[in-house]
């Protein structure tokens, strides 16, 4: 595998992956008047086509011939029913896209001086970006953390949320947690001579705006220096940052140099104010005298028509950017916090603390942190409060003005109910292999459903970014003793897919959720079959048990008097069981031989606006119409990874037990996948093939056709994402993962066996010799252990640290392939 300088270790591009690494514009673009006719026929065709096979095939058929046999009308009545649920999927899909073209036609973005005065008349809320991490690279935090650091917010605190065991006594696992520690604060100390001097210029700024209504020509040059220190701050950055795949590319360009260019061209604007303003100075000064020197500093105190009040927002701007305060907060570190293995008790844990001050105290279970009742009391760990929450995940990066734009959204008054504000994250373009790519496109297209949703007040927190207001999730909060200690919840952990809940339990308390019309943040998609695995199988465990509580939701607002559509609930209800209907469907039109009466022109009729649809919005996101026939086979190779979910779901609802979150590795090596999914896509692929003889020879040739067409899109799927050798390889590891024994743990069995041994003919030795049996030492009892627990012995622990990924180090092929 090819490596940069220092050694880390580049992806090998494949063929067929992205070229591109130039993002989507941040502004959707207005879509025509045609693409709005469109949509809205697209969404009439598919009602229309679906109803004329329900009237004209299966009804027909029941008139004509009656209920001929009980086969049939079994065959019918669940033919009928798996078209249904796909045909309400593809029609929620036209229905959220269209709802997004919509927003877009209207949407206006506020210019950067609204922003500006906006924030700089008194609206300085303090926001705290929290950014849960569990065992990732440096680097990917890293880039999260300057992304976060580097936004335009006047009081911004950034967290990072280190979830890995503290106390590690793997050597590599140890050195990559002491890495990770260190990156906030050296981003800090990188950020204190920017901010040091921009803070002070700020206060200069704001002393001579007090005594002129309008910025001298001296103010401003000042002023473009400032602009052209931080240009070269950034540029400095950007060419010592290491940039070893395209997540670095678009960091290097999006996060630092995009800032530059815009600090440059406010700069550029400055120096044409000042030209302008001596130009008109000098000529001035020309008619009325002849000295030079009187000339020249006529001009340099001469007043612009540059406000001084939109200087000081400038300076602002400069002073805002360069002053976040960054920190590193490790909940394991502290008995008294939960330490269950889900990102979000991670961040239940912080969230808890705002607002307080608190004490270390040893116990013999740990430190546990004690809230200080003493205003005069010495404090070890101080959080302060904050009036929003921006959650980020430790593989997301935002553009620079996410924080602003977004808190500007939420303090607008016809937005004071609006709990969750975000933008549903884009994927990195230039991805290095063809399965990153075409899971990116899902993300594209998802970005754009997501935005339909929050049309039609059916949006839910994505989980990836979202800007909170704390004050919706204090009444959300639920809390509970364990252990002796007080456990707050405000994200639900309930189910893997915490961020779906939570927005139903907003909506209980009458809080709303919108998404941003804009791209501004970023996530890495799955780079490989294993890491996709983890994250899919996740995406589709919980939504079944999150229904009965929405239902809850529906009656409690009516009882309320609010107004809950039925395209809403549609919406909602698509969103949290389309993945289990859809999966089960396509198992039963692959595996069961329906009669082929039951086929007709029509069922491909109201599925076809849809696939149209979709490939015009593939193109419209910068990729191939063609990659939906891509799409469709990639779903098929997922389809067991989706059942599976679903059956997590229904063993969760039957032992009422948590399942552990599993965490999408985040690796630059390929991670193996478990070897059933690598099988189960082969078998389909056999089971297709076996169907298409099989109704070739009867005669069935619509159940043939599309028998054919799901084995070559799958067998396209397996070589193209999976891969032939790598699932050689995967299997193998599954095969032979037996053989492999801990070492460590083999020693320790063999010297206990060892120590057994030797005890026992020591015992036998004194038998024979007539030797008395030596009387037990008693072991010294520890003390702070009694007096804590109130017994001898230590009690089981309160909270099961579970494994947060099934796959194991061990699974991860280092494969130099």
């Amino acid at each position: 595998m090819p490596r940069t300088l220092d050694g880390a270790q580049k992806r090998r591009r494949q063929w067929g992956s992205e070229r591109r690494t130039q993002p989507l514009d941040t502004l959707h673009a207005r879509p025509s008047d045609r693409k709005l006719v469109l949509g809205r026929l697209a969404i009439i065709a598919t009602v229309a086509f679906w109803s004329a096979y329900v009237v004209y095939t299966v009804i027909r058929q029941f008139l004509d011939y009656g209920t001929e046999s009980f086969r049939f009308t079994t065959e019918a009545v669940s033919y009928v029913v798996v078209v249904t649920f796909l045909t309400f999927s593809a029609l929620m899909h036209l229905v959220a896209r269209q709802g997004a073209l919509e927003r877009f036609a209207t949407h206006v973005r506020v210019p950067r001086a609204e922003l500006d005065r906006h924030f700089g008349t008194g609206h300085q809320e303090p926001l705290t970006v929290l950014v849960p991490s569990y065992a990732e690279e440096p680097d990917v935090v890293a880039a999260t953390l300057w992304s976060a650091a580097l936004q335009e917010y006047p009081a911004l605190r950034v967290v990072l949320l280190l979830d890995d065991p503290p106390f590690p006594t793997d050597p590599e696992v140890a050195a990559r947690l002491e890495a990770t520690r260190r990156i906030a604060g050296d981003i800090q100390t990188q950020l204190a001579a920017p901010a040091q001097r921009f803070q002070e210029a700020l206060l200069v700024a704001e002393v001579e705006a007090a005594h002129a209504p309008f910025a001298t020509v001296a103010s401003l040059r000042t002023l473009v220096g400032h602009h052209r220190y931080a240009i070269a701050w950034l540029e400095r950055h950007a060419r010592e940052q290491e940039v070893v795949d395209h997540v670095d590319t678009f960091f290097h360009d999006q996060v630092l140099l995009a800032l530059a260019e815009e600090l440059r061209l406010a700069a550029d604007a400055l120096d044409a104010a000042i030209a302008d303003t001596l130009g008109t100075s000098t000529s001035t000064s020309t008619s009325t005298s002849t000295s030079t020197s009187t000339s020249t500093s006529t001009a340099t105190t001469t007043d612009s028509s540059i406000p001084s009040t939109r200087a000081v927002e400038l300076q602002r701007r400069l002073a805002w950017t360069f002053s976040a305060e960054l920190t590193t907060f490790e909940r394991k570190r502290y008995a008294n916090l939960s330490h269950e293995a889900n990102k979000a008790m991670n961040l239940n844990s912080y969230i808890g603390l705002l607002g307080g001050s608190y004490v270390h105290e040893e116990s013999a279970e740990g430190t546990i942190l004690r809230q200080a009742t003493d205003a005069a009391e010495h404090t070890d760990l101080v959080v302060p409060a904050s009036d929003y929450v921006l959650t980020l995940d430790a593989d997301s990066i935002l553009l620079r003005d996410y924080c602003l734009r977004l808190v500007y959204f939420l303090e607008q008054p016809e937005n004071a109910r609006v709990a969750v504000t975000q933008t549903p994250y884009s994927s990195f373009r230039g991805a290095d292999t063809r399965i990153e790519r075409l899971a990116g496109a899902t993300t594209d297209i998802q970005h754009i459903l997501h935005q339909g949703m929050s049309y039609h007040g059916a949006t839910f927190w994505v989980g990836a970014n979202a800007v909170i207001r704390v004050r919706a999730l204090q009444d959300i909060e639920e809390v509970e003793t364990v252990g002796g200690f007080e456990v707050k919840r405000y994200v639900q952990d309930r189910t893997v897919i915490e961020d779906t809940e939570s927005s139903v339990d907003l909506g209980m308390h009458g809080w709303t959720l919108v998404n941003y019309p804009e791209r501004l943040s970023y996530s890495a998609t799955p780079p490989d079959f294993g890491s996709l695995i983890v994250q899919r199988r996740r995406w589709a465990n919980g939504g079944l048990l999150i229904l009965p509580k929405y239902l809850r939701q529906v009656r409690e607002r009516r009882q309320r008097g609010e107004r809950v559509t039925l395209t809403e609930m549609a919406l909602r209800i698509n969103y949290m069981a389309s993945i289990s209907w859809g999966s089960f469907g396509l198992v039963f039109l692959l595996a069961y031989p329906y009669d082929s009466r039951l086929l007709s022109p029509m069922v491909l009729l109201a599925a076809l606006p849809y696939f149209m649809l979709f490939a015009s919005d593939l193109a419209y996101a910068g990729y191939r119409r063609s990659d939906i026939l891509r799409i469709y086979g990639f779903n098929i190779i997922l389809m067991p990874v989706n059942v599976a979910g679903v059956l997590k779901s229904l063993e969760q609802a039957l032992t009422n037990k948590k399942i552990p979150f599993a965490r999408t590795p985040k690796v630059r090596n390929r991670t193996a996948s478990p070897a059933l999914y690598v099988l189960a896509p082969y078998v389909i692929v056999a089971f297709s093939l076996f169907t298409l003889v099989r109704d070739a020879a009867v005669g069935n040739w619509g159940n043939a056709a599309f028998a054919a067409f799901n084995a070559v899109l799958a067998s396209y799927a397996i070589v193209a994402y999976i891969g032939v050798w790598a699932s050689v390889v995967d299997v193998w590891i599954a095969a032979t993962r037996w053989m492999y024994v801990d070492q460590a743990k083999r020693d320790a069995r063999r010297e206990a066996r060892v120590s057994a041994v030797l005890a026992a003919r020591e015992a036998k030795r004194r038998r024979r010799a007539g030797e008395p049996a030596p009387v037990p030492v008693a072991e010294p009892v520890d003390w702070r252990a009694v007096l804590y627990f109130g017994h001898a012995g230590r009690p089981l622990p309160r909270h099961v640290d579970t494994p947060t990924s099934d796959v194991s180090p061990a699974a991860r092929e280092r494969s130099a392939a």
